[in-house]
């Protein structure tokens, strides 16, 4: 216990040292997915329970076992173990039929996800606000090949298996997409915030801001590094707030 209170000492220390003032988010040491968006924060752990954070409070969500939760205009999705979809509504996820997922994004009016051979879908709008018992979702193919894949209001970002990075536009009503930018850089994960900012975490754990990102200029013109002291897993970003997930499992809440 003394050795877990020294490093979350040494942790709030080190997290102000990039410009960023970092706190840890109210305890769960075991956390391996973080989500932010719609004004809500969303998590899993390693037992495979999700959680959402309620005040200074990380409370159950759901009795379904999930490795991945993401949460935003679209509402709350997840995927379990087996790669099923699942949709919370009336205070629980049930699970969806029509594709198995290994990452969705429910950031924008659209949902998007990756399947585990890499290939990129889309829920339209009104089918995935109209979603709210099990059914057969019909799923529209995006052409392309993803591991991860995040939308925001001026566009969508993702990265392959080779860690590249691409941006393009997906209308919320058809899943048309605007064709295939390829972005300079590398990286692991790709997440858009709801005001348009989008970060990303490379191999190593480091974090990058894209910036220059305008509505002319959806697609930004260069990153800028955040250097943090410790290895990060994880980031997503909303209402000003930067939430990481660092390599040992502790989530940290950073504003500038």
């Amino acid at each position: 216990m003394k050795t877990l209170t020294t490093f979350l000492v040494l942790l709030n220390y080190f997290t102000r040292c990039h410009g960023w003032i970092c706190t840890i988010a109210p305890e769960h040491l075991a956390a391996t997915q973080v989500d932010a968006g719609n004004g809500m924060v969303v998590m899993t752990d390693r037992n495979s329970n999700a959680f959402i954070l309620s005040d200074s409070t990380w409370s159950k969500l759901g009795s379904v076992p999930l490795k991945y939760v993401s949460v935003g205009l679209a509402g709350v999705w997840g995927v379990d173990q087996d790669n099923t979809v699942y949709k919370f509504a009336a205070g629980d996820f049930f699970p969806t039929r029509g594709l198995s997922l290994i990452q969705v994004d429910a950031g924008q009016r659209q949902v998007v996800g990756v399947t585990s051979q890499n290939s990129i879908h889309c829920l339209n709008a009104s089918t995935a606000s109209a979603t709210e018992k099990e059914t057969v979702l019909k799923w529209n193919t995006i052409p392309g090949a993803l591991m991860y894949f995040s939308c925001g209001p001026l566009g969508c970002w993702g990265v392959n298996s080779g860690q590249d990075i691409f941006f393009t536009k997906v209308s919320p009503d058809n899943c048309g997409i605007s064709g295939w930018n390829k972005i300079d850089g590398a990286a692991v994960k790709a997440e858009v915030g709801s005001d348009g900012r989008v970060f990303v975490v490379n191999q190593p754990g480091n974090v990058y801001e894209r910036i220059g990102i305008t509505e002319a200029v959806p697609q930004g013109t260069g990153w800028r590094q955040i250097s943090f002291c410790v290895t990060i897993k994880h980031v997503t970003y909303d209402l000003g707030r930067l939430w990481l997930l660092t390599d040992a499992g502790v989530i940290l809440n950073c504003i500038k």
